[in-house]
């Protein structure tokens, strides 16, 4: 039903954040609250959870986060709350990773996964995350990326910057007019140093 909301987040907590939109608040389950600040202008993308207990919202940070969920929810044995916290467990660049190589001993680590429910989660994912996995290579639109953005988003990725604190900077960077990779790192690490 909703696709994301464009509010101010009002309450960040553990495990979720409140989104105002227009004067209403949505509580929204995140798997990373905390990368949100309090009083922050933002985009979440929205998955409503329907179940017998009630309709539940879930928010990420970027549209391949949610499409990551998504494809969790659909591996049997992996509920709402689970999926949020294989992503919180980990970056979601090294768990795409990880399903794609079958590593089922890496998998066991997340709470609630087993070595049978990771099995399941590499039969039913593996060879459907390469989207994701280069998901660097283009927009979220599917246009492809300059090479030099491309480049410069890499060259900051080793600078030690999250994948997370990239993504957060990478729409303001594609609007950003620049030739070379040089600019954009220049205005990428501008735009991460400001808080």
């Amino acid at each position: 039903m909703y696709e994301y909301f464009d509010g101010i987040i009002t309450v960040v907590a553990p495990s979720y954040v409140v989104v105002d939109v227009g004067g209403v608040g949505y509580k929204v389950y995140s798997p990373t609250p905390f990368a949100y600040t309090q009083g922050q202008k933002a985009k979440v993308f929205i998955e409503q959870v329907v179940r017998d207990t009630g309709i539940t919202l879930y928010g990420f940070q970027s549209q391949d986060d949610k499409g990551l969920f998504l494809k969790l929810l659909s591996v049997s044995g992996i509920g709402p709350k689970s999926a949020l916290a294989i992503m919180a467990a980990e970056d979601s660049d090294s768990l795409a990773e990880a399903i794609e190589q079958g590593e089922v001993k890496y998998l066991t680590r997340f709470p609630g996964v087993g070595k049978k429910t990771a099995s399941q989660i590499v039969l039913d994912l593996k060879g459907k995350l390469g989207d994701y996995v280069a998901r660097l290579d283009r927009t979220d639109d599917g246009e492809d990326v300059p090479p030099a953005l491309n480049d410069a988003l890499l060259a900051l990725i080793a600078l030690g910057y999250t994948q997370k604190e990239v993504d957060r900077i990478t729409p303001k960077l594609e609007k950003f007019d620049a030739d070379t990779a040089d600019q954009y790192i220049k205005k990428g690490l501008a735009l991460l140093l400001k808080k």
